[in-house]
C-alpha cells in the first residue's frame, strides 16, 4: 500500500459528505445529460454559483458528474443520487450522511474497547427507538433500506428457488421492497410482511401501489416475542447482524417455532470468510464495525451462522455467495 492510498482511505469522511450534501441539496437532481453552469444548477439548489462549482468539481473527482466548456453533466454514477429514478440511491446517501450514522462512528474506539453499540452512548437510547420517535427519521430509513434492497431482491430469483414455496414472511421487511419483487416473480407465491408498528404503514401502502394486496398481508409485531405461523418460508434480510449472538439466536427460534416440518429459514447477510484475506471484498468487514457501533450487532462467517442455527434448532443446509449476495438457508432439525 503506498502513501497516496492511505491518503485517500483517511478521506472517506469527507467524501461522505460529499455525496451526502448533493443528494441533500438536489444537485444530481439539477444535473442532466446536456450541460448547465455552476451559476443554473447553484440556483436551483439555493447555492452561491462560487460554492456550487467547488461542490461540483468534488463531485466530478469522484465520478459523479463531468466538467465540460459549457459546465456540467451527469455520470452514471451521479443519476443513482437522483431523487426521481429507478434504482435511486438518494434516500440512503441521506441517511449515510445524516448524524444518526456519523456521530455513532467517531465512537468506534469506544466500542471496540466495550463491545457495545456506540449509539445510546452518543443519543441516549437504541437506533429503534430513537427512530420509533422520530417517524420522519424512521420513514427515511425504511426508504434508505430499500432502495439497494431493490438491487438485490432483483439478483435473488436466480440464485434461490422461490417457486417452491407456498407462502413467504418477510420478517423484518421494512418498506415492503423484498417482499413485493419476489411476489412480482412468482405470482404463485403469497406474503406477509412482519415487522414493527412504526415500519407496517409505509409498508401496506407500498403493497397497494404495487397492487399486490390481494396477495400480500402485513402484520405488527416483535419478533423477540413470536414470529407469525403459516409460511413455509421466513426471510431474514439485513435482521441477525443488527444483534448479537443471543438476540440473534431468540430471532431464530421464534422463526423454528413458526415454520412447518418441510420449511425453511432464507437468511440474506453478508457471510464473513473464516479468515482475512486481501483479495476478498473489505466492505463486508467495514459493515461489521458498523453494525457493532450503531446497533452492538455483527456480521458472521459461516461457522458463527452454524452456531447460531444450531441453538435454535436449525440445520444450516445451503450457503450462497455470489455477486456480492450471500445467502444462508436453514432447516428445522
Amino acid at each position: 500500500m503506498t502513501v497516496s492510498t492511505v491518503v485517500q482511505l483517511l478521506k472517506g469522511a469527507a467524501v461522505t459528505q460529499v455525496v451526502g450534501v448533493a443528494a441533500r441539496l438536489g444537485v444530481p437532481d439539477a444535473l442532466g445529460p446536456h450541460p448547465r453552469s455552476a451559476a443554473e444548477i447553484g440556483a436551483a439548489c439555493g447555492l452561491p454559483a462560487a460554492q456550487a462549482v467547488r461542490l461540483l468539481r468534488a463531485m466530478a473527482d469522484l465520478g459523479l458528474c463531468v466538467e465540460h466548456d459549457r459546465g456540467f453533466t451527469a455520470t452514471e454514477d451521479g443519476d443513482l443520487l437522483r431523487s426521481d429514478v429507478d434504482g435511486s440511491l438518494h434516500a440512503y446517501a441521506l441517511l449515510a450522511s445524516h448524524p444518526t450514522a456519523l456521530e455513532p462512528l467517531s465512537r468506534l474506539e469506544f466500542s471496540l474497547r466495550t463491545g457495545r453499540a456506540a449509539f445510546p452512548e452518543v443519543f441516549g437510547r437504541g437506533v429503534f427507538e430513537h427512530f420509533a420517535a422520530d417517524p420522519e427519521l424512521a420513514a427515511l430509513y425504511h426508504t434508505a433500506m430499500g432502495q439497494p434492497t431493490r438491487h438485490i431482491a432483483e439478483s435473488l430469483p436466480a440464485r434461490y428457488d422461490f417457486g417452491r414455496f407456498s407462502s413467504v414472511t418477510d420478517v423484518g421487511g421494512g418498506d415492503g421492497t423484498l417482499l413485493i419483487t419476489l411476489l412480482r416473480h412468482f405470482p404463485a407465491l403469497r406474503g406477509l410482511l412482519f415487522d414493527t408498528s412504526t415500519a407496517i404503514p409505509q409498508a401496506a401502502r407500498a403493497v397497494r401501489r404495487a397492487g399486490l394486496a390481494d396477495r400480500c398481508d402485513t402484520q405488527a409485531g416483535d419478533f423477540f416475542q413470536a414470529v407469525p405461523k403459516g409460511s413455509d418460508l421466513l426471510v431474514l434480510k439485513w435482521i441477525l447482524h443488527d444483534w448479537d449472538d443471543e438476540a440473534a439466536t431468540r430471532i431464530l427460534a421464534n422463526c423454528r417455532a413458526a415454520l412447518p416440518a418441510h420449511g425453511r429459514v432464507l437468511i440474506v447477510d453478508d457471510v464473513l470468510p473464516e479468515r482475512g484475506n486481501p483479495d476478498q471484498p473489505r466492505d463486508p468487514a467495514l459493515k461489521d464495525l458498523t453494525m457493532l457501533v450503531l446497533y452492538g450487532g455483527r456480521e458472521r462467517t459461516r461457522s458463527e451462522f452454524e452456531r447460531l442455527c444450531a441453538d435454535a434448532g436449525l440445520v444450516v443446509t445451503e450457503v450462497v455467495r455470489e455477486d456480492g449476495v450471500s445467502l444462508v438457508e436453514a432447516a428445522p432439525v
